[in-house]
Formats: structure tokens, C-alpha cells, sequence
């Protein structure tokens, strides 16, 4: 599963209305974020690979079964994926 190319040109950051980066996370990172949102699933294990990354904001924000989490409130810091 992977964010429409489509859809990330006109997405941006919520905080600062930055461009967005579509970065993998790590195993680890993901584990926890299938946890988080499972309970949004209720037949299907929640998909998580991928996420949208802010340079500016230094926000990362999941991408959760192709639906892009943009809620600053629910955002990771740069450092969740080694930035």
C-alpha cells in the first residue's frame, strides 16, 4: 500500500504547511503504530508502513492502511525515523 502521488502533491503539513516526504518506518515504529490503530480495525489488521515526513515541522505522520494520519496531536517526532 502506498499514498497516491496524486494526493501527496497537495497534502501538507497541518502545523507549518510544509511539502511532505514519503519515508518507510522501522519494524519497531510500526509494530507499535499497528497496536495504536488496531482498535480503528475491527476485521483487518491495520496496515503500516509507510509515513509522511515534515523537514520543516519535523513531524512524521503515519500512513495507516492508505489513509494519511494528519493530526499534529497524533504525529511522531523526527526522530522516529532516525531525523
Amino acid at each position: 500500500m502506498t499514498v497516491d502521488p496524486e494526493l501527496l502533491e497537495i497534502l501538507v503539513c497541518p502545523k507549518t504547511k510544509g511539502e511532505l516526504e514519503l519515508v518507510e518506518l522501522p519494524a519497531e515504529v510500526r509494530a507499535d503504530l499497528i497496536e495504536k490503530y488496531r482498535i480503528h480495525f475491527r476485521d483487518e489488521e491495520p496496515v503500516v508502513e509507510e509515513a509522511l515526513y515534515c523537514a520543516e515541522s519535523g513531524l512524521v505522520y503515519p500512513v495507516v492502511s492508505d489513509i494519511p494520519i494528519m493530526l499534529v496531536e497524533d504525529a511522531l517526532p523526527a526522530s522516529a525515523i532516525g531525523r
